[in-house]
C-alpha cells in the first residue's frame, strides 16, 4: 500500500508541486499529519531570509526516535529496520528487526543518562560504519543530547576543531575500524584530538577491531559494561522502553560540519520536527519505495547522505536499510554487486565517483552477478557525467531501472532537486525537477532573475530558492551571522545554493557545479582556504593556492601551487612532507592530487590572487587566459604555465 503522501504519476507531482508553492502551510501541514506527535503545532511556518528566521510546525511537541522506531513495533517489530553487512564478506552479516532497534537504543539512551547526558548536551560520535553508530544517533536524539557525528577519516587536528566549535563534554568512539584493507585506530585519534582538552568528560569506546587502546581512568568507558549495566537497570525496574524526551519542533537534532569558502568548518544545524518530515517524504516520493524493500545507500553516516538515507528518512518510513561497513573495491570490485545479490537489494543509492570508479575495471567483475532484485538506482554528492550514467544505466539496471540523480546538500538536510523514479522523466546528467515544496530561481551575480537563454535554449546563473522548506539548516552553530553571510546575505531574500545550474524550457535544472570557492571531490566539499591554511602550515611553504580541476574518477582533484623556501631535498621527498601535514592537519581526503612548486602566483596590484587563471592552467586551458597585463607580474604566469603538472 503506498504512503499517504507518495507521488504516483506526473499529474500529480505538478498539481502538488503547485499546492506547496500556493498554500504551503495546508500542505506540510497535511504530511505532517502522518507523523506521532506528542503535542500538535501551533503554526506550521514562520519565517524570514533577512535575520534569517525559519520556523516549522512552531510549537509541535515530538521525538523522533518514536517516529523512527516506536510507532512500527506494533505492525513490524520483527522486521528488519537495519541489515549490516560487515567489511570482511567472511564475516556474519547482522540483522536488526525494529524490536532489537527499539531494545538498543532505549539501552544506550540509558547508558547516556548514566553518564550524565542531559538534553541540549553535545555528543561528538567518531566510530566505523557498525549498527552501533546507528543506536548512538538515535540514543542521543532519545535523550535529546544534539549528536555530531565526525566522518572516520578526519584527523585528530580536525576532530579537536570541531569539538572546540561544538564545545562537546561526550565522545563515542570504538577501538578501531575496518574499512577495505585498512584497520583505522578510532580511539588513539580520538586520544591526540583531547590532548589540552579540559571540556570533554566521558568517552564511551565500543571494541570492534580489538586494537590495544590507551583507556584513561575516570574519563574512558567500556561501550560493553555501560550497556551490560543499563541492561541490568531496565530489567530491575522491569520496564522494557526509555521513555523519549519531549522534543520542541525547533530543538537541535543534529550539529553536522561542512566545509566552506573560509578555511574554518562551519557546524550546520539541523531540528527536530521539521528536518523528519523532510527527509522521510523526500525518501518514499524519491525512490518511490514500497513497503518490504531493501535500500541500500552506500554512504558513510559520517556524511549528510547517511544521517537522512541510511537512519533517519528510512527509519521514519518503516524500511529496511542496508548498512555497509568496507568499500566498494576490497575485497575485489564486485563487492557491491555481491552484495545485492546476497541481499536481493531493490534500491540502490550510491555516488558518481564510485560509479566511474567500478567502470573502470570492465565488465568482469559484474560476471555471473544476479542483479535481477534492483528496482531503482540512485546518484548523490555530485553531478553525474552522461558516459557513468549509462554505463549504471545499462550494466546494473540492464536498463529496466529508472535512475535518480539526486541534488542536495548538507544544509538542506534531503534532497531539493531529482526526478522521482519511474514517475517523472529522468534526463541523464540532469537533476530535473524540484521537489514539492521547493522554489528555484537563477540569477545573475548582481542578484537578478537570468532571462535570457544560451545558444541552446538555457537559462544559466546561480541557483538560489525562493522560500524555506521544511529540511532547510537553521543556523551554523554558535555563530548565526555567519549562517546569514553564507547562505542569506548574497542574494537578498534569497537562500544561496553555492552551485550553478541550467534550466530548460520544461523547467529542469542541470547543476554545473560550485561557484564559490568550495571543491566537491568524490561528493565531499573541501574548502579551498581549509586545504591552503593546512599547506602553509608546513614549515618550508610561503604561501599556496588550491583549486580545483577535471577528475575522471572523483569528479574534481585538487591541484596546488607552492611557493617553497624550506629545506629542499627533491620535489618529490617535498610533496609527501606537504600531502602528511594535509593528512595531519585535516585528514587523508583533503591531500592534493597535484602540488606544482612555484616561484610566484598571479596576483592583482592589490595583492588578490587570481585563481581563474590557476583553474584554467590546472584544466589546461592554456589559450583562454584572458589578459594578463594588468598583474603584478605577468612573467608568472608563463612560468606557471610552462611548467604545468
Amino acid at each position: 500500500m503506498p504512503y499517504p503522501f507518495q507521488i504516483t504519476s506526473l499529474d500529480q507531482y505538478h498539481q502538488d508541486h503547485k499546492k506547496s508553492v500556493d498554500d504551503p502551510e495546508g500542505f506540510w501541514g497535511n504530511i505532517a499529519d502522518n507523523f506521532l506527535w506528542k503535542q500538535k503545532w501551533q503554526k506550521v511556518l514562520n519565517w524570514n531570509f533577512k535575520e534569517p528566521k525559519i520556523e516549522w510546525f512552531r510549537g509541535g511537541k515530538l521525538n523522533i526516535t518514536e517516529n523512527c522506531i516506536d510507532r512500527h513495533l506494533a505492525e513490524m517489530g520483527e522486521k528488519p529496520a537495519i541489515i549490516w553487512e560487515p567489511n570482511n564478506p567472511e564475516e556474519r552479516t547482522r540483522i536488526v528487526t525494529y524490536n532489537r532497534l527499539h531494545k538498543r537504543v532505549c539501552q544506550f539512551a540509558q547508558v547516556l543518562r548514566n553518564n550524565g547526558v542531559k538534553k541540549g548536551d553535545r555528543v561528538c560520535i567518531y566510530m566505523g560504519m557498525i549498527p552501533e553508530l546507528a543506536y548512538a544517533v538515535l540514543g542521543c536524539a532519545r535523550v535529546g543530547a544534539i549528536h555530531s557525528v565526525i566522518f572516520g577519516g578526519f584527523s585528530a587536528q580536525s576532530i579537536a576543531d570541531r569539538l572546540e566549535d561544538a564545545q562537546a563534554e561526550y565522545i563515542v568512539t570504538c577501538d578501531g575500524a575496518y574499512r577495505g584493507g585498512k584497520d583505522i585506530p578510532l580511539k588513539s585519534v580520538i586520544d591526540d584530538a583531547l590532548v589540552g582538552n579540559k571540556k570533554v568528560k566521558r568517552v564511551i569506546v565500543y571494541t570492534r577491531t580489538r586494537t590495544p587502546v590507551s583507556m584513561i581512568k575516570g574519563r574512558d568507558v567500556w561501550w560493553e559494561d555501560e550497556m551490560e549495566h543499563a541492561e541490568a537497570q531496565v530489567e530491575k525496574q522491569g520496564v522494557v522502553s526509555f521513555p523519549a524526551e519531549e522534543m520542541d519542533a525547533e530543538d537541535p537534532l543534529f550539529i553536522l560540519y561542512t566545509s566552506g569558502s573560509t578555511g574554518k568548518p562551519k557546524g550546520v544545524v539541523h531540528s527536530s520536527a521539521g528536518y523528519m518530515v523532510w527527509t522521510t517524504y523526500t525518501f518514499v516520493n524519491v525512490f518511490q519505495y514500497k513497503p518490504g524493500e531493501i535500500h541500500f545507500c552506500t554512504a558513510d553516516i559520517g556524511w549528510i547522505t547517511g544521517h537522512s538515507y541510511i537512519v533517519y528518512g528510512p527509519l521514519s518510513a518503516g524500511a529496511t536499510s542496508l548498512m555497509f561497513e568496507g568499500i566498494p573495491t576490497w575485497p575485489d570490485a564486485g563487492r557491491f554487486w555481491d552484495i545485492v545479490a546476497k541481499h536481493k537489494v531493490n534500491i540502490l543509492y550510491t555516488a558518481p565517483t564510485a560509479i566511474r570508479s567500478l567502470m573502470g575495471f570492465g565488465d568482469e567483475p559484474l560476471k555471473d552477478k544476479d542483479l535481477s532484485s534492483l528496482r531503482i538506482l540512485g546518484t548523490v554528492g555530485e553531478p553525474i557525467n552522461e558516459e557513468a550514467w549509462h554505463w549504471y544505466d545499462e550494466k546494473i539496471g540492464h536498463k529496466n531501472c529508472p535512475i535518480v540523480d539526486t541534488w542536495w546538500q548538507t544544509e538542506t538536510g534531503g534532497t531539493l532537486i531529482s526526478n522521482l523514479a519511474g514517475v517523472t522523466p529522468a534526463i541523464p546528467s540532469w537533476a530535473s525537477l524540484p521537489m514539492p515544496g521547493i522554489q528555484p530561481v537563477l540569477v545573475d551575480e548582481n542578484g537578478h532573475e537570468v532571462t535570457e537563454k544560451d545558444e541552446h535554449g538555457h537559462l544559466k546563473g546561480n541557483l538560489c530558492i525562493k522560500a524555506p522548506w521544511p529540511g532547510i539548516l537553521r543556523t551554523t552553530y554558535g555563530d548565526h551571522e555567519r549562517c546569514r553571510k553564507n547562505y542569506f546575505a548574497t542574494y537578498e531574500n534569497l537562500y544561496f545554493t553555492g552551485d550553478g545550474a541550467l534550466k530548460d524550457d520544461k523547467g529542469n535544472y542541470r547543476i554545473t557545479g560550485r561557484v564559490d570557492d568550495v571543491l566537491n571531490v568524490s561528493g565531499h566539499r573541501i574548502g579551498t582556504a581549509e586545504v591552503e591554511n593546512a599547506i602553509n602550515m608546513h614549515a618550508g611553504v610561503v604561501e599556496s593556492a588550491v583549486v580545483g580541476y577535471h577528475h575522471d574518477i572523483k569528479g574534481q582533484g585538487i591541484y596546488a601551487y607552492v611557493i617553497f623556501q624550506g629545506r629542499h631535498i627533491n620535489d618529490e621527498m617535498t610533496r609527501m612532507d606537504i600531502l602528511q601535514t594535509v593528512s595531519r592537519i585535516i585528514g587523508p581526503i583533503a591531500k592534493p592530487d597535484k602540488i606544482q612548486f612555484v616561484t610566484g602566483l598571479p596576483k592583482t596590484r592589490s595583492g588578490k590572487i587570481m585563481r581563474r587563471i590557476l583553474r584554467k592552467i590546472a584544466e589546461g586551458e592554456l589559450d583562454s587566459l584572458g589578459d594578463v597585463s594588468t598583474l603584478l607580474d605577468p612573467a608568472v604566469v608563463d612560468e606557471i604555465k610552462n611548467n604545468r603538472l
